[in-house]
């Protein structure tokens, strides 16, 4: 599933792209198949004949800004990506389920095999009461309110395992499970261990460590695991960095003790048994 770093990368290429030409929809053209969710009725009407300004980006949402019209909101899901086609082509694929045709004939698909993504309209002035934002916690590498006496504040009676509270998104928006688990290896913490149990300096690592570890993911575009690519059709390299997960039974690189792999939450959930306290 894309996490904060891998829609980060398409927020980022797809803004990219608009230096290159101006995107005026001029139409748009939808499969028979819905999404997760039937796609918002007046979808046409609001978006044609506007322009797009600006991608930004909400925890894993992507908001493509629109001048004079509402924001058009896009979750991946677990398998959906945007490209875009030059002019002239029509390589269209299996699963492309949504394109805005733009006036400079470039367009813009959004591909999605396993259909767990959506689209929504929203007024500009709804985004942060909207149903899809209001409840998120803090951005992790960008909000001063995520620091050390945040996350201890947060963590306090909490039965359930540090990892667990970290992967919530009331509590801070992003942190999926790769991330997660890369993090508290490079913090020390044991994933296991209760989040009301945890010390405020190791608030303090965690923290530190998952900024650290998104923004190092994003700097490389991303994790591939499977078929995650950006917008410009490149894949992540993030994966080549990974300390933990996915190296059930390989050596730590650190102390050289074998690697443990558990299931939390019906998480995979990789550590170090003896990095991480």
């Amino acid at each position: 599933m894309p996490e904060l770093p891998e829609v980060e990368t398409v927020k980022r290429g797809l803004n990219e792209l608009l230096k290159k030409h101006e995107a005026k929809i001029i139409g748009l053209k939808t499969s028979k198949e819905a999404l997760r969710f039937p796609y918002p009725k007046g979808l046409k009407n609001q978006l044609e004949n506007k322009k797009i300004t600006s991608i930004d980006r909400r925890a894993k949402y992507l908001l493509f800004m629109i001048g004079d019209g509402p924001t058009l909101v896009s979750h991946l899901g677990m398998t959906g990506n945007w490209r875009e086609l030059q002019p002239g082509e029509n390589q269209f694929l299996k699963h492309d389920h949504f394109r805005l045709l733009l006036e400079s004939g470039h367009q813009w698909i959004y591909n999605d095999s396993r259909r767990f993504g959506f689209l929504d309209i929203v007024d500009p002035v709804d985004l942060k009461t909207s149903k899809w934002f209001h409840h998120l916690g803090p951005e992790p590498t960008t909000s001063k309110e995520f620091d050390e006496n945040y996350l201890f504040a947060k963590t306090r009676k909490k039965q359930a395992p540090i990892k667990n509270v970290i992967m919530d998104q009331t509590i801070v928006v992003g942190v999926g499970n790769i991330y997660a688990s890369e993090a508290l290896f490079l913090a020390g913490v044991d994933p296991k261990k209760l989040a009301g149990k945890v010390s405020k300096e190791e608030c303090r690592k965690i923290v530190v460590s998952i900024s650290k570890v998104l923004k190092a993911a994003i700097r490389l575009g991303g994790t591939t695991i499977r078929d995650f690519k950006s917008a410009g059709g490149s894949e992540g390299y993030f994966a080549q960095n990974l300390q933990v997960y996915g190296r059930k039974g390989e050596s730590c690189f650190q102390c050289h003790t074998t690697i443990q792999k558990s299931v939390l939450a019906g998480r995979a959930t990789y550590w170090c048994k003896k990095c991480q306290k």
